[in-house]
């Protein structure tokens, strides 16, 4: 009779070895689905450690991360320390955008989130936003740790800008 060819795939249903080609996708999905959420884990740990890095203090502090979306849970001390977290996660590559579960201890005024354009300066923005160049430090000052020196910013990066107390 010689060699005749069969379909695999029907043969492992019926004696129930092997996979079928099913089986076999679903089980590949699964496992790529848990290789991503064990590196977004990985990824969530590691931002838990390097806001701790910075001297930033959030009790219970967890960042989950699905696809492009951080989500933050934990007690910051103070709204300043709550929005640099959310900037530190949400300028991470990766990160595009956070959502903010947290609560603070002690309520204060919230600043406002400045996205940095090509040719920003903290002095033009300063300028813009509170009407003096010169209180261009205070933007600096509310954005330290994460940054080292004022003339270090970039396109696209986020800061944070207090409320100008006059």
């Amino acid at each position: 009779m010689g060699f005749i060819s069969f379909i695999k795939e029907a043969g492992a249903k019926v004696f129930g070895i092997g996979k079928t080609t099913a089986e076999e996708n679903a089980e590949s999905v699964l496992e790529e689905s848990a290789r991503v959420v064990a590196q977004n884990e990985r990824a969530g740990l590691r931002l838990i450690k390097v806001i701790g890095d910075l001297g930033l203090k959030v009790e219970k502090l967890g960042v989950d991360i699905v696809g492009e979306i951080a989500t933050i849970h934990g007690t910051a001390a103070n709204q300043e320390t709550r929005e640099k977290v959310i900037l530190v996660i949400g300028n991470t590559v990766g990160i595009g955008g956070v959502e903010d579960k947290m609560v603070v201890s002690i309520e204060e005024s919230v600043s406002i989130f400045h996205t940095v354009v090509r040719g920003d300066t903290l002095s033009k923005i300063a300028n813009r936003l509170y009407g003096n160049a010169a209180k261009y430090t205070i933007i600096f000052e509310a954005n330290r740790p994460m940054l080292s020196h004022p003339d270090r910013i970039y396109p696209g990066q986020v800061l944070r800008v207090p409320a100008c107390k006059k």
